[in-house]
């Protein structure tokens, strides 16, 4: 279900059946050990995705239902895949992976990592888990986390928990207060998005990927986001369109709880400041900002006060960029 958490609980299970099978192998059908042949492959395949959709702090990011502390961590998992003889897989700081299937990009430079959401919700007959988060992303500088979605801290049928699911807890783009897809229930969703023309460019000069989606269709003028991102040595830009200027539209940025923002008055220039003391410039170009109180829910159970920087789009588009030495 495109959930990073369910994921590594997939692959830690894979993992015991491979443990298995090296434990009993005299005592299984010769069947069962045909059909376990793959299973390293499959885990290692496993391994690789996990690998690419973590951030530099070794810890899953979160796009759908994700929260540290239900499954595994990712070195848990590297390390029982070892003593296992698994193949592992090393991410370096400028390995950038456009993971097609899934519909996620790894965007990674010098010392920064952004993951990016150009995935469908999950397949159509299970979306349970899923966010109205699509054309969402994370951004990680220098091993820190600065732009986060929400997290997960509570299942259930609570209205805390459908502001959880709802795209103005992602770092996305909301059309007048509608989420991009309907989630209702505590896990159920009626409309949703669909990802158009999504292109991914890695090239030496930067990276680039670029993505609509059809999720505000339902509302007046079927208007189309598209959102697109650029990465440099020293630089992180993303730029949004709605193609409908009359609605009422704001692009969100969730900054994490340990990061400092200082900003100017007007808002359209400003730093974050990392606990190390290192400073990220960013720069409104587009739209007008404005920055507002939130939450970050790492774990089930937990909230921390956050800040998000809302820039309403004007005349349909926005543009925000981070620059760093």
């Amino acid at each position: 279900e495109r959930s990073t958490m369910y994921h590594a609980l997939a692959l830690e299970d894979m993992l015991d059946l491979c443990n298995l099978v090296s434990c009993y192998s005299t005592s299984l059908t010769p069947e069962t050990l045909a059909h376990s042949t793959s299973w390293r492959d499959t885990a290692a395949s496993m391994m690789e995705w996990l690998t690419a959709m973590r951030h530099p702090d070794g810890e899953i990011s979160f796009f759908n239902d994700a929260a540290l502390g239900i499954a595994p961590s990712c070195h848990e998992l590297v390390a029982y895949a070892e003593r296992l003889g698994a193949r592992t897989t090393q991410m370096g700081s400028g390995d950038a992976r456009w993971l097609s299937q899934s519909g996620y990009v790894r965007m990674a430079r010098g010392n920064a990592v952004a993951l990016l959401d150009m995935a469908p919700l999950g397949p159509d007959y299970l979306l349970g888990h899923a966010h109205a988060d699509t054309l969402s992303f994370e951004l990680s500088v220098s091993g820190q986390r600065i732009l986060v979605n929400s997290g997960t801290s509570c299942y259930g049928n609570s209205a805390e928990r459908l502001r959880q699911r709802g795209t103005a807890a992602h770092n996305t783009v909301i059309l007048s207060g509608n989420d991009s897809s309907e989630v209702w229930g505590g896990f159920r969703v009626a409309r949703r998005a669909r990802p158009v023309s999504p292109e991914v460019r890695f090239t030496s000069e930067g990276l680039f990927a670029q993505c609509a989606h059809d999720g505000y269709a339902r509302l007046p003028g079927k208007p189309v986001h598209t959102r697109q991102w650029e990465m440099y040595d020293n630089r992180f830009v993303i730029h949004d369109s709605v193609d409908n200027p009359e609605l009422v539209s704001d692009a969100l940025f969730h900054f994490h709880p340990d990061v400092k923002i200082e900003a100017d008055q007007h808002l359209k220039v400003g730093e974050v400041v990392l606990a190390d003391g290192k400073r990220i410039r960013w720069q409104v170009d587009k739209g007008r900002p404005s920055l507002k109180n939130s939450t970050w829910h790492p774990r089930f159970g937990s909230c921390q006060p956050s800040q998000c920087l809302t820039i309403r789009l004007d005349e349909g588009r926005s543009s925000l960029q981070f620059n760093w030495s």
